[in-house]
């Protein structure tokens, strides 16, 4: 049995990923569009990084998580597309079992960073919303790099045990994976060897991944809801939501998606519908959110015009 496994391991050296082949009439136009959203991506999430870092009005706790979370799309955004971009490119759909857990490492990481990222900015605005008066010491410079520095080791800890999980998993002759990136889940459909313990490490690090942080920005909005509907101003209450509005909205695009492939009735469970909610999730949401982040926010909206030189004339901040 054992030299079974082996052999079988060392037959497979690639796997093809079929998600997105399509006609070759009809390549040229999915390169072109998505290899522009990611450009629009990258240079968008750079943009916010960039006017955050050089405008000293923005270097609070707010705008510091925001700025590892527009690193984390970025970082998130390009473990997948610049190689599903290269196989339509070249016409190829391979991908070597090597590049396949890298690629799995760096989806774990920075898709579990984004999750805690999202929460620790929600922890952000319940502080500044019902604890205003504590928010220095609650956010201060040290706490928030600690709950960075603590996500970042969750968070490679989880991809680091994931991937050294699959190192011991065999996989049969048939090598097609309906996807177009290296998805954990498909990838043990190919599996060989027995993929208990990987299944059972998939509900646990997705509950720790998922619902935990899921369920701390639930709390958080709660909080800040009855606090805000206890402002007697409808100005005050206004002015209150406007400071989460961006972050509600990446909340329910981000978790919207992921809920449609994971927990959707198998039923109605499809590979295309996981195609699509994770184009979703990995390219047009990482592309979305520096507009979102951006547009309704004055201070960054300032920031952004500083950095790249215009002369408009912006109302004083307040």
């Amino acid at each position: 049995m054992g030299k079974v496994s082996r052999e079988n391991q060392t037959a497979v050296s690639d796997f093809h990923l079929l998600g997105l082949s399509v006609q070759p009439e009809q390549q040229p136009l999915l390169f072109g569009i998505f290899l522009g959203m990611y450009l629009v991506t990258i240079v968008g999430n750079l943009l916010i990084i960039l006017a955050i870092g050089s405008d000293p009005y923005l270097h609070t706790p707010m705008y510091f998580f925001l700025a590892n979370l527009s690193l984390t799309d970025a970082c998130f955004a390009s473990a997948s597309i610049p190689k599903m971009l290269a196989n339509i490119h070249t016409h190829s759909w391979i991908i070597s079992y090597s590049e396949c857990l890298v690629q799995i490492y760096f989806l774990i990481m920075f898709g579990g960073l984004d999750n805690f990222l999202l929460a620790v900015m929600a922890y952000d605005r319940y502080v500044a919303i019902c604890q205003p008066l504590y928010y220095s010491t609650a956010m201060s410079p040290q706490l928030c790099a600690l709950m960075l520095g603590m996500s970042l080791v969750l968070t490679n800890l989880a991809a680091l045990v994931h991937t050294l999980l699959l190192t011991r998993v065999t996989f049969c002759s048939h090598k097609a994976i309906y996807h177009f990136y290296c998805d954990l889940r498909a990838l043990l459909k190919l599996a060989c060897s027995d993929t208990h313990i990987n299944q059972l490490m998939i509900i646990t690090i997705g509950l720790m991944f998922l619902a935990t942080p899921l369920m701390l920005i639930i709390l958080s909005y709660v909080h800040i809801s009855c606090a805000v509907f206890g402002i007697s101003s409808s100005a005050g209450r206004w002015k209150a939501f406007s400071t989460c509005g961006s972050h509600l909205t990446v909340v329910l695009l981000f978790y919207g998606s992921l809920m449609g492939v994971y927990l959707l009735p198998p039923s109605t469970h499809s590979a295309d519908r996981e195609i699509r909610a994770a184009i979703l999730y990995m390219m047009i949401i990482p592309m979305l959110n520096p507009f979102i982040y951006s547009l309704r926010n004055r201070d960054m909206k300032k920031a952004l015009s500083k950095l790249l030189g215009s002369n408009k004339t912006f109302l004083p901040r307040q």
